[in-house]
């Protein structure tokens, strides 16, 4: 069909790729990825710095970690973080600051990446495909700036509700 069609493919090719979220991958990283990929890319670009996770005090099913991490590609530096949920990443956030030449560097960085932003108010741009979100998000004071690259599984992340319990209204 794609041959006689070709311009099908064009159409067809991003669809299937956004609707599997292979699209939100930033650093190696991606919501839905197991533990164990994540705690080992993670470790491999710690600098200084060791891989904390700390597990819910109600399920070892729910596990937050974090570390600062050095990426040799770029030598760009964040604080990484994410939240696990039964084994699997639900959420992962790059954090870092500078100054305002800082939020430039990721928005263009983003948007290389994945395409058109939907912008969210006025600090925070955001791309979707299925469950799986990227959100750039930055705060200022004065010259200083601190930005945050968001990825999450929806699905995953709704699965928290399993371990949450409900409080009875009376």
């Amino acid at each position: 069909m794609l041959r006689r069609f070709p311009s099908l493919g064009v159409l067809l090719v991003p669809a299937a790729l956004a609707a599997q979220g292979a699209g939100l991958t930033y650093r190696g990283f991606a919501p839905g990825m197991a533990y164990r990929a994540f705690a080992e890319r993670a470790r491999g670009l710690a600098e200084g710095d060791v891989l904390r996770c700390n597990t819910s005090a109600n399920t070892a099913q729910l596990m937050e970690c974090g570390v600062a991490i050095r990426d040799p590609a770029d030598s760009a530096r964040f604080y990484l973080s994410a939240y696990v949920i039964e084994g699997k990443i639900a959420m992962v956030s790059f954090g870092d600051s500078g100054d305002a030449r800082l939020v430039v560097r990721a928005q263009r960085d983003l948007l290389g990446r994945f395409g058109p932003a939907h912008p969210r108010g006025v600090d925070s741009w955001e791309w979707a495909a299925g469950p799986r979100v990227a959100r750039l998000s930055w705060r200022g004071r004065g010259a200083a700036r601190w930005i945050y690259v968001n990825l999450t599984d929806n699905a995953l992340m709704n699965g928290i509700s399993r371990y949450v319990e409900r409080v009875k209204k009376s």
